[in-house]
């Protein structure tokens, strides 16, 4: 087995299964070289209960996707998600002393925009430049070597609770991974799924996991907003369950193979075997039931990502419509209700810019993982100088990253 030193590998630790691909960066982009999933049972809503059976799902998934890319894994990117991430925009000024835009202006600015109120028991995890104003000139992408008297930025800050980032790295290093660094799923899905046209009209994106739903808007180019819901499939699943009698691992099978997020979709004479519990007898039920105890609950989840973009006052930015990725976005008619919920267009987003192992992972389920592939390879590009670095403490590193921020975006 080959040594990872030219790899790049995402670790999706998801609440119903994790997942890790690894990726290998050539002339012509990015080049999957292999993957592997297990089942998760070590986390709820996207934050880690149990550390070891998160360990088992890492380790089993990863020595998958060794054996399918036959490279050795030492390091990866994690995604990170659940209801305790804070997305939030900041802006800052300084009087530039030359007259003209330098490194060192660029860095100030940039504290000046993070100098804000953060409690303790957080971490921020990104600083996301939106736009730099020069004087009164607004839309600067990059500063550098302009000339005027006042640099103003508007970046987008996302915190996590450091106990919960902790505790990811921990497991990861449990595994026998290092981590290279944490990153909000969000960012990672948008990566792997939106076109660039849709990121400078303005889009909305919704990843629909078993146990979040992660909402990111990308407008001129630039992260505008991110959020995340303590809600997601395996609510339906449980509806499901509790609704059908049936026990849930075969709600879950049921909802893979008949699910339908709209009603109006299902023929009336459809019928479905559901499994009863306790060993009794399966019955035979029409699929319109089954269909009215999924409507309800995926209806309230696209409608509390609506509330949360109006509520953030980035509703009007999704000029191109809503993209849906994530396993609870195959489901059948989630597109036609998410439609009616939004009045916008929406798509289904699925994995693109790779080349490989791409037939395997045309599915918005892979969505997080290729995307952070994907960031980790720009990462890599963009900053050799880290690539040797320990991670004895990753918070460190997430801090030296955060002075060296406008290599990673410009």
């Amino acid at each position: 087995m080959k040594g990872s030193s030219e790899l790049t590998v995402g670790l999706d630790i998801g609440t119903t299964k994790i997942c890790a691909v690894v990726g290998e960066v050539t002339p012509e982009g990015v080049r999957i070289l292999g993957f592997g999933t297990h089942p998760s049972s070590g986390l709820r809503k996207g934050v880690v209960i149990n550390i070891e059976a998160t360990v088992q799902s890492i380790r089993k998934a990863v020595e998958e996707a060794e054996i399918m890319a036959d490279r050795r894994i030492q390091r990866v990117y994690a995604g990170i998600a659940g209801g305790h991430i804070k997305g939030f925009n900041s802006h800052g000024v300084i009087a530039l002393k030359d007259k003209e835009v330098r490194p060192s202006d660029v860095r100030r600015v940039i504290e000046a925009a993070r100098a804000v109120a953060i409690p303790t028991d957080r971490e921020v995890i990104h600083t996301i430049a939106q736009e730099f104003v020069i004087d009164d000139q607004d839309g600067i992408k990059e500063p550098l070597g302009m000339s005027g008297v006042r640099l103003e930025a508007k970046v987008h800050i996302v915190t996590a609770a450091v106990t919960s980032a902790q505790n990811i790295v921990k497991c990861c290093h449990k595994a026998g991974l290092e981590v290279a660094d944490i990153i909000l799923e969000p960012l990672a899905s948008a990566e792997a799924v939106l076109t660039e046209d849709e990121r400078e009209l303005g889009v909305a994106l919704a990843d629909l996991g078993g146990g979040t739903t992660d909402i990111a808007v990308v407008a001129q180019g630039a992260v505008k907003h991110t959020s995340v819901l303590s809600l997601g499939g395996s609510h339906v699943t449980n509806d499901i369950a509790v609704g059908l009698r049936t026990p849930t691992p075969e709600a879950e099978k049921i909802k893979r193979r008949f699910g339908c997020a709209l009603a109006s979709l299902v023929g009336k004479d459809e019928t479905i075997e559901v499994p009863s519990a306790g060993g009794r007898r399966p019955r035979v039920l029409n699929r319109r039931i089954l269909a009215e105890i999924v409507e309800p609950r995926m209806e309230e989840i696209l409608t509390l990502v609506r509330q949360d973009l109006q509520k953030a006052g980035v509703d009007v930015l999704a000029a191109s419509g809503l993209v849906l990725t994530g396993g609870g976005s195959i489901l059948e008619g989630t597109p036609e209700l998410a439609e009616q919920v939004f009045n916008l267009p929406v798509r289904r987003g699925i994995p693109h810019d790779v080349e490989g192992l791409v037939d395997a992972l045309q599915d918005p389920a892979y969505a997080t993982a290729v995307g952070l592939v994907l960031y980790g390879a720009r990462q890599r590009e963009r900053r050799p100088q880290d690539l040797g670095e320990s991670d004895g403490n990753l918070f460190a590193k997430v801090a030296r990253r955060m002075r060296q921020w406008f290599k990673e975006f410009f």
